[in-house]
């Protein structure tokens, strides 16, 4: 018998070291966050504070040539204190915070909404005296399962409408209205003339920013939800608010030219005698309309005798918030900060900012510049967050994510469909009356 040689492999595990992630590191320490980049305003502000900075160097080089351009520190304080004030007022948070809120608030209507006419909306039983009553109550269980559905599709259909809508983004050219609009409103809605935006006149005076894929020309083989060519996309004026009189059309023979600002060609009003076809109605009201008119159908057929009149009225009352909600973000979208506002924050942090290389160049000399740029990087990154976050509903990365939050709400309401049970039904199939054991 052959001697074997058996070979041992010894194999030798050396502990693994820990990678401190960024997240972990934040709780401990404020360095990644100050080293960080991306996300921050600093890109945003770099092109203003560099002029700062250079023309701090070239008052510094002049100085060091000989030439006294010094002034006195008496006055500095008092336009410092004045450019302090004015970035207090000029502080969107309260925006941003309150669109957060108000959609927030939509979405537990519609989430309220959603689970009463799925618990709620029953086929009145066999044996229910008060069947004879509704002779429109001949559906079967799963027809009105079907009317149900489309229902809580409106329901969902609204806050992508409210979106679009707060956003100016016409149309309904859009992904994610696939399979939740109803044919019935996309006819109606593109049978009329054109649809509105809630903040066309409040993007004319701050900025905001389009995606790229809606800003393009479409695909001319595209086509919408009904199967017709998609259109592109226009931002009009505040719906129903069109230039109704001006100095041209006031001009009698012989008369002279008004000067008057309140009939200029800047002036608008609502015009009441407008053509019907003319006018225009939102998206998310024509939904409204629809939900409520679907409540109202429940109610006539007899399929809402479980919960009664008040449980009707309880559902009609988030109706109405939802409404309320949306137009509470409408107010924010449609009341931007004054135009005069900003422009004279602007001149006036400028010139507190040219002014400061003249006062500290006596005593500082050449180290005036970082200090002057330090103090340009703080004023310009305030005025700089609070003009990204003023308008909350737009596509830039510091506003809210209404993609997510529509999401999150169509997948509650999906699953709400296929997995849970309708109220005349028990965990498992129908309720017998004895529970669910």
């Amino acid at each position: 018998m052959s001697a074997t040689t058996v070979k041992s492999t010894v194999t030798i595990s050396m502990p693994k070291t820990k990678v401190i992630t960024r997240q972990q590191l934040r709780r401990y320490s404020w360095l990644p966050d100050v080293l960080r980049l991306q996300g921050s305003i600093v890109p945003r502000i770099t092109g203003p504070v560099l002029t700062v900075t250079i023309f701090a160097a070239i008052a510094a080089y002049v100085s060091s040539r000989g030439t006294d351009i010094s002034l006195t520190n008496s006055v500095v304080p008092l336009l410092s204190v004045v450019v302090g004030l004015i970035l207090v007022f000029r502080t969107s948070y309260d925006r941003w915070h309150e669109g957060r809120k108000d959609f927030g608030t939509m979405v537990s209507h519609i989430r309220s909404l959603s689970r009463l006419i799925w618990i709620n909306v029953a086929v009145p039983p066999a044996d229910d005296i008060t069947k004879g009553k509704y002779p429109a109550a001949n559906l079967t269980a799963e027809q009105l399962r079907r009317k149900k559905v489309n229902a809580m599709k409106l329901c969902t259909c609204f806050a992508y409408a409210v979106k679009h809508y707060l956003r100016g983004e016409d149309g309904l050219d859009f992904e994610d209205y696939a399979g939740i609009l109803p044919a019935a409103i996309a006819r109606l809605v593109q049978s009329g003339v054109r649809k509105t935006s809630a903040f066309a006149s409040y993007s004319a005076t701050a900025r905001t920013t389009r995606s790229n894929s809606r800003a393009s020309t479409p695909d001319e083989n595209a086509v919408n939800l009904m199967g017709a060519p998609m259109r592109t996309a226009s931002v009009d004026a505040t719906k129903r608010i069109r230039p109704k009189r001006s100095k041209d059309k006031l001009k009698r023979p012989g008369a002279k030219t008004s000067k008057t600002p309140l009939i200029s060609t800047l002036h608008q009003t609502i015009d009441f005698n407008a053509a019907p076809e003319e006018l225009t109605t939102p998206l998310p009201l024509i939904i409204a309309h629809e939900l409520s008119r679907s409540l109202f159908l429940f109610k006539r057929d007899g399929y809402l005798e479980t919960v009664g009149p008040a449980g009707t009225n309880a559902m009609n009352a988030h109706v109405q918030g939802m409404v309320e909600m949306m137009t509470a973000m409408e107010r924010v979208a449609n009341t931007p900060i004054p135009r005069s506002y900003s422009i004279h924050l602007k001149q006036c942090v400028t010139l507190y900012l040219f002014v400061l290389p003249f006062v500290l160049i006596k005593e500082l000399g050449w180290g005036m510049v970082p200090v002057v740029t330090v103090v340009a990087f703080t004023l310009m990154g305030i005025e700089g967050i609070a003009d990204e976050i003023e308008m909350p509903f737009g596509l830039d990365k510091s506003d809210l994510p209404l993609e997510r939050y529509c999401a999150d709400l169509k997948e509650e309401i999906e699953y709400a469909v296929e997995r849970l049970p309708e109220g005349e039904e028990g965990m498992y199939g129908t309720d017998d009356g004895e529970g669910d054991d």
